[in-house]
């Protein structure tokens, strides 16, 4: 036999198609591949010329001139245009923009509907208001959630009934209004201005139970809760009475009256306008003032016997200055973690406990 040369080799070569697999004759089929003369026409090549093609999505639009209006091209010039909701009503402003406030939650109340003016005294919850039947405060009117099914509700309203004590039913909306959007448990009692003590009240309290008096002093608390919880273990540990200052200072509101429990009913509260002037009016009585600070000696080794008054500071900054060099020891919580110091209210209630300890058992 010849042997085959290169270029008979070359010529005798099938060309091997283009394309993808589905392209591509069957195994064993008679029929022979495309030629490259003969491939198929390529994705792009089928759309003909440039002037041949069809519009594209785009192009569709025309010129600029001949394209519709956008969304916020209808609106035409500034000046041609309606105004929004809010414009054209007003002429405070050059734009004409409606200056008045948006309606809020409470607007239709107001506290002359029930007749209670600032000074009214507002209790809400189920136990303060409780406690406040109990101490015989003078309560000038219930109001209660209308279509409430809670027994506990409906014996708070026997026992002001009992006592001839106003009892309205009223919206969910009229009770959170006056508790200024607290958990008001379905009722808020409203009575006349807190009553407020003297030192000699707290001094005569003390008497009639025997024991020397036991006073709290809280150097201007900013925070209601706090107010309320400290007014409550005060109440608690024995203490006669607790005096606050009138200014820079938490007052006795809704919410601390609720955080009291109905504490404050229970306990004389004096008010005074001059914190430094009542301590030393304190000492002139034979009273010891104690602080709590970060720099002293430990709380249980402290002397709570005898005539006592502990001082408080205030949640941020403690102890004032001035206050500071009044009292005549401090006493600290020992710290065992990271966390630097305790909540005003719950190092309170620790000093307090171990004044109750030294002094009643």
């Amino acid at each position: 036999m010849k042997k085959e040369t290169k270029d008979q080799k070359k010529n005798n070569t099938v060309s091997k198609p283009r394309g993808k697999n589905k392209d591509r004759p069957a195994k064993g089929s008679g029929s022979s591949s495309h030629s490259k003369g003969e491939q198929k026409s390529r994705k792009f090549e089928e759309r003909g010329t440039q002037e041949e093609r069809t519009p594209r999505k785009f192009d569709a639009r025309g010129p600029k001139e001949d394209r519709t209006p956008r969304k916020f091209e209808g609106r035409g010039p500034k000046e041609e245009r309606t105004p929004r909701k809010f414009e054209g009503r007003g002429s405070r402003n050059p734009r004409g923009l409606d200056d008045r406030k948006p309606q809020r939650k409470f607007d239709g109340f107001s506290r002359e509907q029930e007749e209670a003016d600032e000074e009214t005294f507002v209790i809400i919850g189920k136990n303060p208001v409780m406690e406040a039947l109990r101490s015989g405060q003078d309560i000038d009117k219930l109001l209660v959630m209308k279509d409430n099914t809670d027994h506990v509700l409906k014996k708070i309203m026997d026992n002001a009934k009992k006592r001839n004590i106003i009892v309205n039913s009223v919206d969910k909306a009229k009770l959170e209004y006056l508790s200024n959007g607290e958990n008001h448990q379905g009722i808020v009692a409203l009575m006349a201005p807190f009553p407020f003590s003297t030192i000699d009240d707290v001094i005569n309290h003390a008497k009639k139970k025997g024991r020397e008096p036991f006073v709290v002093i809280l150097d201007h608390l900013t925070d209601p809760h706090n107010l309320g919880a400290i007014i409550r273990s005060a109440n608690v540990c024995g203490a006669d009475g607790v005096i606050i200052p009138s200014r820079r200072s938490a007052s006795l509101t809704a919410v601390s009256v609720k955080a009291s429990s109905g504490a404050v009913v229970h306990t004389p509260i004096v008010k005074v306008t001059n914190l430094s002037q009542a301590i030393e009016e304190l000492k002139k009585k034979g009273f010891w003032i104690m602080d709590a600070d970060m720099k002293g000696r430990p709380y249980y080794k402290a002397d709570y016997k005898g005539s006592l008054a502990i001082v408080i500071g205030n949640e941020g900054v403690g102890i004032s200055p001035k206050i500071k060099k009044q009292c005549d020891f401090s006493v600290t919580i020992p710290i065992y973690g990271e966390i630097e110091s305790f909540n005003a209210s719950a190092a309170a209630a620790i000093i307090f406990a171990e004044a109750a300890k030294q002094r009643l058992q």
